[in-house]
């Protein structure tokens, strides 16, 4: 069974929509300086290389896919861990950073590594 299921495309739409998100929620919900920090270069880290990668909606096709979903790995791990390091955070902050890291890793393991043949 394959368990690559999602799209390149698709995880480009939602590369693209993760951006805003990341960047609005921590100041929507008015959480401390460092989570806000965290969150807002996950933004511009995420921005930046969906930019340059080589999928449909990639501008500067230079990065490989799956150069790509390692980065995203990496930074879904980052936020899962980021908790033990911002002790001082409430719980809710925590379990969204939580959530949102467990979201990006299984967008990482079940997108596809090659755009279509189409694209």
């Amino acid at each position: 069974m394959n368990t690559r299921f999602v799209s390149t495309k698709t995880h480009g739409v939602l590369d693209y929509l993760s951006v805003p998100m990341l960047l609005a929620l921590p100041r929507a919900l008015k959480w401390g300086p460092a989570p806000t920090r965290l969150l807002t270069g996950a933004a511009i880290g995420a921005l930046t290389y969906s930019l340059f990668t080589r999928y449909e909606l990639g501008l500067k096709k230079v990065l490989p896919m799956t150069g790509h979903l390692a980065l995203d790995a990496a930074s879904g791990a980052l936020l899962c861990a980021a908790p033990a390091l911002l002790r001082d955070e409430d719980g809710s902050v925590s379990a969204a950073l939580v959530g949102i890291g467990a979201f990006e890793l299984g967008a990482a393991l079940a997108t596809k590594t090659e755009p279509s043949a189409a694209a």
